[in-house]
């Protein structure tokens, strides 16, 4: 179990209350609505959730639309993207209430809201 501490790394302040990052957003494909998160929970597309690579599960964490200034809080709770760029995936529901999902991509700022209970 040691060698997975190296594996991911974790930016300075990560989870803490007031942590930004900027980049692009995207949204869960369709196949994705009933399969488990790498928390267990089930995908819902109706639920106001994300994908982030490194922020602990149940952070709290505003999204906000650097085009047009609309926002959204979303629970982490799964990994990913994990693709160049992008810093978080949201479900449907969080991707509609700041842009249009046609446009497939946002940019966005992320700013930690609630760190997970226990932090």
């Amino acid at each position: 179990m040691l060698w997975l501490v190296g594996c991911s790394a974790i930016p300075q302040g990560a989870g803490q209350a007031g942590y930004h990052e900027t980049g692009q957003a995207s949204y869960y494909a369709d196949h994705h609505q009933n399969l488990r998160t790498a928390n267990g929970e089930r995908y819902s597309h109706d639920t106001l959730t994300a994908a982030h690579k490194t922020l602990p599960f149940n952070t709290l964490v505003k999204v906000t639309n650097l085009d047009n200034g609309k926002s959204v809080v979303v629970r982490i709770n799964d990994r990913g993207p994990f693709v160049r760029g992008r810093v978080i995936d949201l479900s449907k529901s969080a991707f509609t209430r700041i842009g249009e999902l046609r446009t497939g991509l946002l940019r966005v700022a992320l700013e930690v809201e609630r760190p997970a209970p226990g932090r």
